[in-house]
C-alpha cells in the first residue's frame, strides 16, 4: 500500500493531466449537437464530387428560406382586417337627427322643403352608416380586404377604402346633398351633423392577429417529396437550384432525425474519440516542443480552460441565433496564448480549437477557413502586445481579412453581390472590438492563474519601481551594473529574435541579492576597503554565491514572477567564483570545487543564457586596461568560449550561430562603450 502511494504522488502531475483531459474532453462533447452529422460536404454551383448519391430514406423537399418569407409576406398584405359594429349607433344618431330636425327646421321652411331636407337627412345617414364610421384612422392600405362583425358574427365585407373616416364625413354630405340638389343647404346639414355623427366601428386587433397568424400555420414548408433510393444527384454534376434545395432538405432532415437508444450512445462515443483525439495532438504538442509547459500543470489547466470557454460562448451563441455566430472573438485565443507563452503554441491551439468547433457551427468549411486565417493573421502582425497601437493595427488587419475572406465566400456560393447582406460585415466590426477586450483580460488572467506577460514585464522594467529604488539605495554600483547588462541583453535579444523585454527585465534584477551585503561586492565598495580581507576564501566565495539564493528570497517576497526569478536563479549557472577558488588553491592542495561553485541551475532558454553572457561580460570589462578593439574582440570570445566550455548552455535552446551573434553584437557594444576620446586642450 505504501509503495502504491509513493508511486501516485510521483506521478501525481501525469494523473492531474490525465484527469484533466477526460473532463475537458466530456465537457465539449456535452456541448455538441447531439446528433449525426450529414457525411457529404457539397457547395451551390460546384460540382457533385463524390459518388452517385441515392435518397436513404423518403423525405420532404422543405422550401427555401426566401420562398417561405415571401408566402409570409403575402399572406401578410393580403390578409383581412376585422371591425367590430355597434348596431344600435345608426338608430341613435336617426333618433337625435329626427329631434334635431323637428326642433330647428320645421318652424323655418315650408312643409314640403321639410318633407325633402327630412329625407336627404336620412339618406346621409344611411350613406354614412352603409359600412359604418371608424372610431379613428388608421395607415391601412385602401384596397385592404375588410370584415365587420357584429357580436363576433361576420356581418358585411368590402375594402377598407368603404369605411368612413371622420374627416370624410363633411364629402360624403356634399355628395348627397348634390344628389338631391340642395347644395344650398350644406352649411346647415354641416353643422347639424358635426354633433351628431358617431363612430360605430372598431378595429379588433386581436381577432385579426389571431386570422393572419391561422394562415400563417397554414403554409406548408415543403414542396413535394422524394422517395427512397431515388437518384438524387450524380457524380461530377453540378449542385445548383432544384438540386441544391433537394440536397439540403436531405442535409436538413438527416441531422434533425429522432435517434435512438443505441444511435445517440454510437454518436456520442464517436464525438468523443474525435475530441480526445484533438486535445491529446495538443497535449503531444506540448510534451515533445513545449516541455516546460506541460510540466507546469497550472499552466496546462490555462490552455485547457480558455479552449473550452470558446467553445462554450461559440456554442451559447448558435443555439441562440447562429447568424451572430462571427461576434464571438476567437482570435483572442492565439492573442492571450502568445501574450503568455509564444506565438507557435498560439497558432496551434487556435487550431485544434477551430477544428472542434466545425462540429458546433453550420457552414463549417467557411468558418473553419475564415478562423485559420484571421488566426494565422493574429499572429503574424501583433510583436509587441503590451503596445495599445499594435492591438490596435492589429485587430483592424483581422477585421479586414474577415471582410475579404466573407466577400469571396458570399460570391462563390451566389455568383452575385446583389443579395449580400452587409449586416455580418457589422458583426466582423463587433467581433474586433470584442478582441479588444484582450488586454483587461489579460490582467484577469494573471491575477487567477500567476502568470506573467509582455505587459507585467513593461510594468517591471520601470526604474522607479520600488525594489529597484531600493536596489540604486542600498547598492548603487550594483543598480548601475544590472541597467548595463540589461541594454547589452536586450542588444542581443533583439539580434537573435529573442524575447527582449523579459530579458532586459530578467537582467534589471537578477543581482538584487547583493542588497543584503553590498560592500562585499567590488562594484559597491567606493571607499577602498575590502571586508573580503578580513574572511577566509571559503567564506567569501560562500558569501558571492549566496547573492543568488538571497535574490530569490528577496524576488518572492516581492511577488516577482516565476520567469524573472529563472533569471535570478541561472545568471551564473554552476560556475565557479574563480578568484577565490585559486586563492584557496595556493593555500591547500585538496580543494573541493563544489565549495566554490554556484548552486544552478544552468541557463534553460534564449533569455537566460544570454543574461549569462551579458553579465560575465560586463563584469569582467571593467578590468580592462587600455582597451583597443583586438583586446575587446579577444576579451568576448575567451568568457563565452570558457562558458560553453564548461556546458553551461547544454539546457539552453540556443544555436552556436545564436552565440556567435550575440558576441558580434557585445564586442560591437564595448567598442562603443571604450572608445578613445581626443585629449582637449586646457
Amino acid at each position: 500500500m505504501k509503495d502504491f502511494l509513493n508511486k501516485l504522488y510521483r506521478n501525481h502531475s501525469l494523473i492531474y493531466k490525465v484527469l484533466l483531459f477526460i473532463c475537458t474532453t466530456f465537457l465539449i462533447v456535452y456541448l455538441f449537437p447531439k446528433s449525426g452529422k450529414f457525411k457529404y460536404n457539397f457547395e451551390k454551383g460546384k460540382p457533385w464530387q463524390s459518388e452517385n448519391l441515392y435518397a436513404p430514406f423518403d423525405f420532404a423537399i422543405k422550401k427555401s428560406e426566401s420562398e417561405i418569407n415571401k408566402e409570409k409576406e403575402d399572406i401578410i398584405n393580403n390578409g383581412t382586417l376585422y371591425f367590430t359594429i355597434d348596431s344600435s349607433i345608426e338608430n341613435k344618431v336617426k333618433t337625435a337627427f329626427k329631434k334635431e330636425f323637428t326642433t330647428n327646421f320645421s318652424d323655418t321652411i315650408s312643409l314640403t322643403s321639410s318633407s325633402e331636407l327630412y329625407k336627404t337627412g336620412i339618406d346621409i345617414i344611411s350613406q354614412l352608416y352603409s359600412f359604418g364610421v371608424l372610431n379613428e384612422s388608421y395607415s391601412f392600405s385602401e384596397e385592404k380586404r375588410i370584415v365587420i362583425l357584429d357580436e363576433r358574427v361576420k356581418k358585411q365585407e368590402g375594402i377598407y377604402f368603404d369605411l368612413i373616416k371622420l374627416d370624410k364625413v363633411t364629402s360624403v354630405i356634399e355628395k348627397v346633398l348634390k344628389k338631391h340638389k340642395l347644395s344650398s343647404n350644406k352649411t346647415e346639414f354641416v353643422s347639424l351633423f358635426y354633433d351628431l355623427v358617431e363612430p360605430n366601428l372598431t378595429f379588433d386587433k386581436s381577432f385579426t392577429d389571431k386570422a393572419l397568424q391561422e394562415e400563417l400555420d397554414k403554409i406548408v414548408y415543403a414542396r413535394g417529396s422524394i422517395e427512397k433510393q431515388t437518384l438524387i444527384v450524380s457524380k461530377g454534376e453540378v449542385v445548383q437550384g432544384d438540386k441544391y434545395e433537394i440536397l439540403k432538405s436531405l442535409q436538413s432532415e438527416y441531422e434533425s432525425q429522432v435517434w435512438s437508444k443505441s444511435s445517440y450512445i454510437w454518436i456520442l462515443f464517436a464525438y468523443t474519440l474525435l475530441v480526445a483525439l484533438a486535445l491529446l495532438m495538443l497535449l503531444l504538442f506540448l510534451m515533445k516542443y513545449r516541455l516546460s509547459v506541460f510540466e507546469n500543470n497550472t499552466k496546462v489547466t490555462f490552455i485547457f480552460f480558455n479552449i473550452f470557454l470558446l467553445i462554450f460562448l461559440t456554442t451559447m451563441v448558435v443555439n441562440y441565433n447562429s447568424k451572430f455566430i462571427y461576434v464571438v472573438p476567437i482570435c483572442i485565443l492565439p492573442l492571450v496564448f502568445k501574450a503568455f507563452f509564444d506565438a507557435r503554441l498560439g497558432l496551434f491551439s487556435h487550431v485544434i480549437t477551430v477544428l472542434l468547433l466545425g462540429f458546433v457551427v453550420p457552414n463549417s468549411y467557411e468558418y473553419m477557413f475564415l478562423q485559420i486565417i484571421a488566426g494565422i493573421v493574429t499572429i503574424l502582425t501583433v510583436k509587441e502586445l503590451y503596445k495599445r497601437a499594435n492591438l490596435f493595427i492589429s485587430v483592424g488587419q483581422i477585421t479586414l481579412i474577415y471582410f475579404i475572406a466573407y466577400f469571396a465566400f458570399f460570391v462563390i456560393h451566389e455568383g452575385t453581390v446583389e443579395t449580400l447582406d452587409w449586416k455580418t460585415f457589422g458583426y466582423f466590426v463587433l467581433c474586433g472590438l470584442a478582441t479588444l477586450f484582450v488586454q483587461p483580460l489579460i490582467y484577469v488572467y494573471e491575477k487567477v492563474f500567476g502568470l506573467v506577460s509582455d505587459v507585467s514585464l513593461l510594468e517591471l522594467s520601470d526604474t522607479n519601481s520600488k525594489l529597484l529604488k531600493e536596489l540604486s539605495n542600498k547598492a548603487p554600483g550594483t543598480f548601475h551594473h544590472s541597467l548595463n547588462v540589461a541594454n547589452l541583453a536586450e542588444s542581443s535579444a533583439n539580434e537573435i529574435g529573442a524575447n527582449a523585454m523579459l530579458v532586459r527585465v530578467g537582467a534589471l534584477y537578477h543581482d538584487i541579492g547583493k542588497m543584503k551585503s553590498p560592500t562585499y561586492f567590488t562594484e559597491n565598495q567606493s571607499t577602498g576597503i575590502n571586508p573580503h580581507d578580513e574572511l577566509s576564501s571559503k567564506e567569501s566565495a560562500r558569501i558571492i554565491t549566496d547573492h543568488v539564493i538571497d535574490g530569490i528570497e528577496i524576488a518572492k517576497k516581492n511577488n516577482l514572477p516565476d520567469r524573472v526569478i529563472d533569471f535570478i536563479r541561472t545568471h551564473h549557472g554552476t560556475s565557479v567564483v574563480y578568484y577565490f577558488y585559486m586563492q584557496e588553491k595556493k593555500n591547500h592542495d585538496d580543494v573541493d570545487r563544489l565549495d566554490f561553485s554556484y548552486p544552478g541551475p544552468k541557463p534553460f532558454s534564449k533569455e537566460t543564457a544570454i543574461l549569462m553572457m551579458c553579465d560575465s561580460i560586463e563584469a569582467a570589462s571593467k578590468s580592462l586596461k587600455e582597451p583597443t578593439s583586438t583586446k575587446i574582440d579577444a576579451f568576448v570570445e575567451n568568457i563565452i568560449n570558457k562558458q560553453i566550455e564548461e556546458g553551461q548552455f547544454l539546457n539552453a535552446n540556443i544555436t552556436f550561430k545564436e552565440i556567435e551573434s550575440i558576441k558580434k553584437v557585445l564586442k560591437h557594444k564595448l567598442a562603443n562603450i571604450y572608445h578613445l576620446r581626443i585629449e582637449y586642450p586646457e
